[in-house]
């Protein structure tokens, strides 16, 4: 029986390794598909989708696969150094007022 190594979760606010738009856009450059890319990084299609997504994280290892395939830097496909992926949200608009309320009282 194969041994794998334990799976590697990102937690919930977890910074990412890579900027999910970076990696479809380098992909789509590359004139690549998913399933290209999956098959040529040695991942599943699906594991790619949801890296693509920002559902999970890649890891420094298959960033490094990636960027090989895709004929780019590793640095190109991480998120530009200040910024998070929760930067592009819109505020809750509802949520400013609610706080003002509750340091009135």
């Amino acid at each position: 029986m194969i041994k794998h190594p334990p799976r590697l979760r990102r937690r919930n606010g977890a910074p990412f390794h890579h900027s999910p738009k970076a990696v479809t856009d380098a992909r789509e450059n590359a004139g690549l598909t998913q399933k290209a890319l999956a098959e040529a990084v040695g991942i599943s299609v699906s594991l790619l989708c949801d890296i693509e997504a920002g559902r999970r994280n890649a890891t420094p290892e298959r960033l490094r696969s990636m960027a090989r395939v895709l004929g780019c830097s590793v640095a190109d496909l991480q998120p530009s150094a200040g910024v998070t992926q929760l930067d592009d949200e819109p505020p809750v608009p509802e949520a400013q007022p609610v706080i003002k309320e509750r340091q009135a009282s």
